[in-house]
């Protein structure tokens, strides 16, 4: 194998299994280090920048970096790294002072937002502190989209979402609250010099089934139901529900009705319990409130009586796979079952809705889905203003995912309005830095703690099912938050290794604990991985091969197990290992780089 070029920004970022994962690339062992030293303003800083929302995803996120967690190759359970967020924005200070300031200077460009939620807000964060006016148009009264319309209050409290959307607008964005959007080719004609649509995916999907007209009253659309809710229109339920659907929201929509005086609720899905698409924690959540979740039941036709519901009947199924692994489900041969209920709420997915979007102003939409064809690097559409994020652009996913997209979106626009090609993206930024105080003393606490995952505080059960708002999930306090982060293994910290220095004493390899470092002849990639002190079987993560050895052999560590101890670079008597911190933050719009008149300069 040809020597690791460590120079490469996506070598060491991709070691860093749970930033990888991140789709915001949010440095989270950075953050985590900064929490167990008690500065909670910088971790969360930190966390603005990339995320945008630490407070909102510090309770919503769908965590997508913590089945990347390294912790969770060594031990059952990953570091809690979304509930370490919350904890940056629960114990910070003030930090409204080291936000970005109010643009002083206009720059002349008008771009407009269609949604208030969190694609639109990423974009118009990272737009206006350079001079751009950022003008948000949102059907309700206040900004945050699905996060405040969608999420239950036991979940996300207003206020949080009150604080990081007021950190944005108080950047100079204007927020057009109550005002629909009705015609993309009336907005064009306002001469915006960009239009960014993060609407989102608002329109939940109905069944068409036998009684579902002549039940209508009892039968409700789950996300139009729970929105009811955030906004006061609605606030009790039948006794006995049946939530059709297996999603996040058919979890929310069952909890919330728990607390609106459902006694007898039940989730019913058509799929098997580990397919459903709800996340395991939201599953669990559910269930420790009493609720049951029934799997492989099809609905078939709402009974009622003189128009009111009285239940829904389901036909049994079982998955069966053809050759190929694809599954199918099939009638199981049981007779149909009844479940009798008051009230119905339909949570079986969403979709989007563009009837305000003239299809003869330029952009395309596909066939299948009726979606914007949009450019998944650029998020740009086939009308050269208009770009779309979030769930608009591709579907609904998860508030990360949106900010991620505002971000590429905002970088895109301020390259277009700068005259430059959209297609070229930036590098990230990148500082590598030793960590060595000493000779055998590092600036990061490298013990690997032996604690197992600490479980969140929550409130108890017989009081948060009384009151809709009450925050069940209490978070970490700083003691439990200490414990948690110490279970970090530092994997931005990287182990470097200088052929050079190395006298092949084999040190490093005695003291290993994890037999991740081997000295061997070359060969082939596939070679050494089964010729290694520990066979290498994870192809996902790379070798880190170095030659210049004076007996020709090459140094070879196993990236996917390292625990990033240190303790190679401490029994090292050469200092031929050192421990450098691997610091990577993606370039946004404005940032240093992002221009390439600016890179050339």
């Amino acid at each position: 194998m040809k020597p690791t070029d460590i120079d490469d920004p996506n070598y060491f970022h991709k070691v860093v299994d749970c930033q990888w994962a991140c789709p915001a690339h949010t440095p989270v062992p950075e953050y985590i280090r900064l929490i167990a030293q008690g500065r909670y303003s910088d971790a969360y800083m930190i966390n603005w920048k990339s995320n945008v929302f630490p407070g909102i995803l510090g309770r919503t996120c769908d965590r997508p970096c913590e089945p990347a967690c390294r912790r969770g190759r060594v031990e059952k359970d990953p570091v809690a790294i979304c509930r370490l967020k919350r904890v940056a924005a629960d114990y910070k200070d003030d930090v409204s002072a080291r936000m970005p300031k109010k643009a002083r200077v206009k720059n002349g460009k008008r771009i407009a937002l269609v949604g208030g939620g969190p694609a639109s807000l990423t974009v118009a964060r990272d737009l206006a502190p350079l001079g751009y006016e950022c003008v948000v148009f949102d059907a309700d009264p206040l900004p945050g989209g699905m996060m405040r319309t969608q999420i239950p209050k036991f979940r996300l409290p207003d206020s949080v979402i009150d604080e990081e959307t007021r950190y944005i607008l108080d950047l100079g964005v204007e927020f057009r609250g109550g005002q629909r959007m009705n015609s993309m080719k009336a907005l064009l004609d306002d001469n915006y010099d960009a239009i960014f649509v993060g609407s989102g995916a608002p329109r939940g999907r109905d069944l068409d089934i036998p009684g579902r007209k002549e039940a209508a009253k009892n039968i409700h659309i789950g996300i139009d139901w729970l929105s009811s809710i955030a906004f006061g229109h609605v606030d009790r339920i039948g006794k006995r529900v049946i939530v059709l659907g297996g999603g996040n929201t058919a979890m929310d929509c069952c909890r919330s009705a728990r607390r609106l005086g459902g006694e007898n609720v039940q989730v019913v899905v058509r799929s098997g319990f580990d397919e459903m698409k709800a996340s395991p924690w939201e599953k669990e959540d559910a269930m420790h409130e009493d609720i049951p979740i029934h799997n492989y039941l099809v609905p078939k036709a709402f009974t009622h009586e003189n128009g009111k519901l009285t239940g829904i009947t389901f036909e049994k199924v079982k998955a069966e796979y053809d050759a190929k692994g694809r599954r199918n489900l099939v009638p199981a041969g049981e007779p149909d079952q009844h479940f009798p209920c008051d009230d119905v709420l339909v949570a079986v997915g969403q979709e989007n809705a563009y009837p305000w979007i003239e299809r003869d102003i330029g952009i395309e939409f596909d066939m299948k889905w009726d979606m914007p064809v949009v450019d998944g690097t650029t998020l740009r559409s086939t009308h050269p203003k208009v770009f779309f994020g979030g769930d608009a652009a591709f579907g609904p996913k998860n508030i990360i995912w949106a900010v991620a997209h505002g971000h590429d979106a905002a970088l895109s626009i301020h390259k277009m309005l700068s005259g430059e090609d959209i297609s070229e993206r930036p590098l990230p930024h990148v500082d590598v830095v030793s960590q060595k105080m000493g000779i055998h003393e590092w600036s990061y606490d490298n013990d690997i703690t032996l604690d197992q995952r600490y479980r969140v505080p929550l409130r108890e059960k017989t009081v948060a099912l009384r009151d809709i708002k009450a925050e069940v999930e209490l978070g970490y306090d700083v003691n439990l938050a200490l414990g948690e982060a110490h279970r970090c293994l530092n994997c931005d910290v990287q182990t470097v290794f200088t052929s050079q220095l190395c006298i092949e004493c084999d040190a490093c390899v005695d003291i290993c604990p994890m037999d991740c470092i081997t000295f061997t002849p070359n060969g082939d990639e596939a070679d050494l991985r089964q010729r290694l002190e520990a066979p290498s079987l994870n192809l996902t993560q790379d070798l880190y091969v170095q030659d210049g050895l004076k007996t020709g052999r090459v140094m070879v560590k196993d990236e996917d197990v390292c625990l990033h101890c240190g303790l190679c670079a401490e029994r090292c008597p050469t200092g031929a290992w050192d421990m450098q911190k691997y610091l990577i933050e993606m370039t946004h719009a404005g940032d240093r780089g992002c221009q390439a008149q600016r890179s050339a300069a």
